[in-house]
């Protein structure tokens, strides 16, 4: 279960990554983002996460104790035995970090751009100077965080904490999931309209 939180945790920010370039870059044209699509991305999520968590389960590497041996986590250690643990290594490498890191790299690299491009036509606009410097911060702490995640312990709650923490139509949202409401709606109604940059092109 640990691993399977880790892992939903990684392919997370990779949806979270692509789901933000599909909706600002609009690289499919007027491509509407709706909830089923949602729903699609995070079973996509968890489905990633099983293939990448089940196989020491039924031969391929294996699940020992770690740490104070109260907990298990997959054998990276053991070489030159039948579980094939080298190569299960090599593929959560490949599989897991280097296609989410790559994915996040790009979709966030296209988003500042874009969003840099929007800032340089509209200079004199302080919310748009904002919106840069609020989105510029997301991508640090996203990046950072799928770097640093295999070493953290709550690895299965980061992004919904860095999404709850700075972005505020997240936080909104999830405050009404809830059945709360709270001083954050008029201002993620004002974010709404200063990340659609998409629709803003340089002069």
């Amino acid at each position: 279960m640990a691993t399977l939180g880790g892992m939903v945790s990684l392919w997370s920010l990779a949806v979270i990554a692509f789901e933000r370039w599909l909706v600002i870059c609009k690289p499919l044209g007027n491509f509407i983002f709706k909830p089923d699509h949602a729903l699609a991305c995070c079973a996509f999520t968890w489905m990633f996460a099983l293939i990448a968590s089940v196989p020491p389960l039924v031969g391929w590497s294996r699940y020992i104790p770690e740490g104070l041996q109260c907990s298990c986590g997959p054998d990276w250690y053991t070489t030159n035995n039948k579980y094939n643990n080298e190569s299960y290594v090599m593929f959560l490498f490949c599989f897991c970090f280097a296609v989410t890191f790559a994915t996040i790299v790009f979709c966030y690299s296209q988003l500042l751009f874009l969003l840099k491009s929007a800032a340089k036509a509209q200079a004199e606009s302080a919310s748009t100077q904002k919106a840069e410097r609020e989105v510029t911060r997301m991508v640090v702490l996203m990046t950072g965080d799928h770097t640093l995640l295999p070493l953290e312990g709550l690895c299965g709650l980061q992004p919904c904490h860095l999404y709850v923490v700075f972005n505020k139509q997240f936080r909104s949202a999830m405050m009404k999931m809830l059945g709360m409401s709270g001083s954050d709606d008029e201002e993620s109604s004002t974010s709404a309209s200063v990340t659609q940059v998409s629709k803003v092109g340089p002069a």
